[in-house]
């Protein structure tokens, strides 16, 4: 029966995708929840953080080139212009909430007003709205500038091996592949490491950067809150395509955690190496 298998199947993605390691138990986002870190640990995990954001880029791109059905063109197309910085625009609220607000030079541009939910089709284009130029905001009271983020030459081995197979998976040619991708990206995202990375930050703008802004990480949370609630429907239905072949789908997911575990255990590993250094 197809529900029977769909819940069989539904059980191996439980063991397989939602209890790794990276999903379960992040242990770098887990002490940076903390807020113990120095400035110099959050410059660091800043400028990787940024080139995993700004590479990410090119993953989405080649989601959108080798999509298989113009629908899935245009999903893909979703995230990569909301990215670059297109609005979703809102129909149900008159658009973003930004545009009737007036608090800013460019509120349209600003992450903590802007919405998530919605389509970028009629959205209004803004340099200031990329999701990049939200995170040099973020970096400048760091003292970071545009030239010490976001390129592969400041990537760690750790981040470029994560950013590569976000380009070969999420970005796949083969259907599977990059279906079983997009489902562990998705579930990893959702699992809570951005609420872990709000409250070490709002511990720190506490207590040393009072004018650093927030607003990347907690429009990102807020977008993952929402996307929990359509990552089962949305598998359910490429479940029921006659291309989709379960072994390849949970095989490319485990490949993607593995990636992302090895981004967060490159930070780890390296923020250990400082404090022994210190010492």
């Amino acid at each position: 029966m197809p529900g029977q298998r769909f819940d069989a199947f539904k059980q191996a993605i439980e063991r397989d995708i939602l209890q790794h390691p990276v999903v379960t138990s992040n242990a770098y986002s887990a002490w940076f929840s903390r807020g113990e870190l120095t400035l110099d640990e959050l410059r660091a995990f800043t400028v990787q953080f940024s080139v995993f954001s700004n590479q990410f880029l090119l993953a989405a791109l080649n989601r959108v080139i080798n999509a298989d059905t113009l629908q899935a063109a245009r999903e893909s197309k979703e995230i990569l212009m909301n990215e670059l910085g297109v609005i979703y625009h809102n129909a149900a609220d008159g658009g973003s909430r930004a545009a009737s607000s007036q608090a800013t030079v460019d509120p349209e541009g600003d992450p903590a007003l802007v919405s998530t939910t919605g389509t970028v089709n009629g959205g209004k284009f803004r340099f200031e709205a990329a999701h990049f130029e939200w995170l040099l905001r973020f970096a400048r009271p760091l003292g970071l500038t545009f030239d010490d983020l976001g390129k592969r030459r400041h990537g760690t081995p750790a981040t470029l091996r994560f950013c590569d197979e976000l380009f070969r998976l999420y970005g796949s040619d083969d259907y599977n592949q990059a279906m079983g991708a997009a489902f562990a990206v998705e579930n990893w995202a959702a699992a809570g490491f951005w609420k872990e990375l709000i409250a070490g930050l709002e511990r720190v703008k506490a207590t040393s950067l009072p004018d650093m802004p927030l607003a990347f990480f907690t429009w990102h949370d807020r977008l993952e809150d929402q996307h929990k609630e359509h990552v089962w429907d949305e598998l359910k239905a490429c479940y029921d395509s006659p291309r989709f072949h379960e072994e390849p789908f949970l095989a490319a997911g485990v490949r993607m955690l593995n990636g992302v575990q090895v981004f967060w255990d490159g930070l780890n590993e390296a923020r250990l190496l400082r404090q022994v250094q210190v010492v």
